[in-house]
């Protein structure tokens, strides 16, 4: 972390009147009538910000929201974003109608020490994603600071991420972005032992390069949801009509291979919950995953898998965990997940959650408040575990560490 910029490097005391750019991740569910569904991202953001404007820094905020395809789309403004906000802040943010343009500089232009105005989603012009240069340009011009607090877009080279802070040098990473990497480094520096890692979801595909990196640190892997099919498969399992990707069955077996020669401790399901029909289930049973019967599919963990996998939980002195073990969304098929979770609020170690199914999970079973870190970036999370070097991370680093 020494390594990361950080608001204390920003002498808080000088900023009193000048214009920051705070890059957040308000990408949030919004209702059809433009309610803010879920304002997690929101709090997790007010820490940063109270700090920002209690030092009377004048705050551009920004952020993008969906995919709007780089033009505007009413659907996905922020523009009731900056009502929550404003009810969380418990004082006003302004709502500027564009995040680059007249909009966004007489916004900046009318602000206060102090105050706080919301810019349009990034997202509605192209230059964002591109990281056009000319965008770039646009956006450095509205402040002469620059704070990303936005951990979950931190993997994206964007014109707000990466282009912004490369023409401003009093730049910093935020409270929040500097929490999630150094919770995150944790896992990869000298985890107490033993370090269980559970991964579930539906794909292998997308947590490869974060297994592979995170094999030879471990040593219990606890493997569940579609993921785990595929690995059953690989083992000459008959996964009659459930979801597992047959070309990442070679994957598989490499993967359990080295984690034998490691000695890692694999657990995978030894009993599934099986149904006919997702949509209408007329048959839903608990059966071993050598006996799964034709026309049916694996939905969830059955009673025998949960207990072994809570009890590994249970004896971590550090975790993470990323991916339900089930169709979650999909009750009764939820069980196998909530009952991890609810395991996980008993883990007396260092545990760390991502991804947007895992934490709601945790929220149902009571359990976010025991845990040690709750990420708000799923596949920022994924790729900084991989090892990978994150842009948005990469462009806060102090000068003189060479990175």
């Amino acid at each position: 972390m020494s390594d990361l910029l950080s608001l204390d490097d920003l002498d808080l005391g000088h900023l009193h009147g000048q214009r920051v750019f705070v890059r957040v991740d308000f990408n949030v569910p919004l209702s059809s009538a433009g309610a803010v569904l879920d304002d997690t991202r929101l709090q997790e953001a007010l820490p940063t910000l109270r700090e920002l404007s209690a030092a009377g820094g004048k705050l551009l905020l920004a952020s993008h929201c969906g995919r709007p395809k780089g033009a505007p789309d009413l659907k996905y403004s922020l523009r009731p974003v900056a009502a929550r906000l404003a009810e969380l802040l418990g004082r006003p943010v302004r709502f500027a109608e564009d995040c680059v343009g007249a909009p966004a500089a007489e916004a900046a232009a009318a602000l206060a020490p102090g105050e706080v105005v919301l810019l349009e989603n990034l997202r509605f012009h192209a230059g964002e994603t591109a990281n056009d240069p000319a965008f770039a340009d646009q956006l450095a011009a509205l402040a002469e600071v620059y704070v990303d607090d936005a951990f979950g877009a931190a993997h994206r080279a964007h014109a707000s991420v990466v282009g912004v802070p490369e023409r401003r040098p009093r730049k910093a990473a935020g409270r929040l972005l500097e929490k999630e990497v150094k919770a995150l480094g944790r896992l990869l520096g000298e985890p107490e032992r033993p370090f269980v890692v559970l991964l579930g979801g539906a794909k292998i595909e997308d947590k490869i390069e974060t297994l592979e990196n995170l094999l030879p640190r471990l040593n219990v892997l606890l493997l569940g949801g579609g993921m785990a099919n595929t690995f059953l498969a690989a083992q000459g399992n008959d996964l009659a009509a459930s979801l597992f990707e047959a070309d990442k069955a070679d994957v598989a077996r490499d993967i359990l291979k080295r984690a034998k020669e490691l000695g890692i401790q694999v657990l995978l399901p030894t009993d599934v919950v099986v149904t006919d029909d997702l949509g209408n289930p007329r048959r839903i049973e608990t059966v071993p995953v050598d006996r799964i019967p034709a026309g049916t599919k694996a939905v969830d963990v059955g009673p025998a898998t949960r207990e072994a996998f809570a009890a590994a939980v249970a004896r971590a002195r550090t975790l993470f965990w990323n991916g339900p073990l089930g169709v979650f969304e999909k009750p009764p098929f939820d069980a196998g997940t909530r009952a991890v979770a609810e395991a996980l609020a008993r883990c007396p170690g260092f545990s760390v959650i991502g991804g947007g199914e895992t934490v709601a999970a945790a929220h149902q079973a009571g359990a976010i408040g025991r845990i040690g870190h709750v990420s708000t970036g799923g596949g920022a999370s994924l790729e900084l575990l991989a090892g990978k070097t994150l842009p948005g991370v990469a462009v806060l680093a102090r000068p003189e560490s060479g990175k």
